[in-house]
């Protein structure tokens, strides 16, 4: 029932995913969710430790574009000063935003990884590619409105699949 949220790797923050980890899994090229999976939602630019892992992505041969649900002022202000591709107003989970970030990245799903803070949008968009998905902690405790009730609904899921023993990143604290 769940197979659509469930990621296929947990992880506490973007700093875990390095090229090693992603080359060993076959992939070449990140899509990354921004608003608390990169930096908080609130926050307008990434900080001096995000801009050393895109170089140290880019540098490991990984590329990498943001793919955000989230309007064009929001995405472009984040994403140019650090030369990062994005798709704003992605419409995650469905298709077409993952599809046309992976177009702009020349990969293939299997090639590909979806990392998110959010099982219903980029998680389950990420599944349903067939891309190689992973789940990050939220960088900040607080949400937008929409994020809220898909945080409430994502405790729904986790709750239930502790209940049938799988393991969730609430498992992870």
């Amino acid at each position: 029932m769940y197979n659509f949220l469930l990621p296929k790797q947990y992880v506490e923050s973007i700093y875990d995913i390095t090229p090693d980890f992603l080359k060993a899994r076959g992939i070449k090229g990140v899509v990354t969710d921004l608003d608390n999976t990169l930096i908080e939602w609130d926050t307008p630019y990434a900080n001096e430790d995000l801009a050393a892992w895109f170089e140290r992505l880019a540098e490991g041969g990984i590329r990498v574009i943001i793919a955000s649900n989230n309007n064009e002022a929001r995405v472009k202000a984040f994403a140019e000063p650090v030369g990062i591709p994005y798709i704003s107003r992605a419409k995650k989970p469905l298709g077409n935003g993952f599809y046309s970030a992976m177009i702009q990245l020349g990969l293939r799903p299997y090639e590909t990884a979806m990392v998110g803070d959010q099982l219903l949008t980029d998680i389950m968009g990420g599944n349903r590619m067939g891309m190689y998905t992973i789940l990050v902690r939220p960088v900040a405790q607080s949400d937008g409105l929409v994020t809220k009730f898909n945080r409430f609904v994502e405790r729904r899921v986790f709750n239930d699949l502790q209940r049938k023993g799988k393991t969730t990143w609430e498992d992870k604290k």
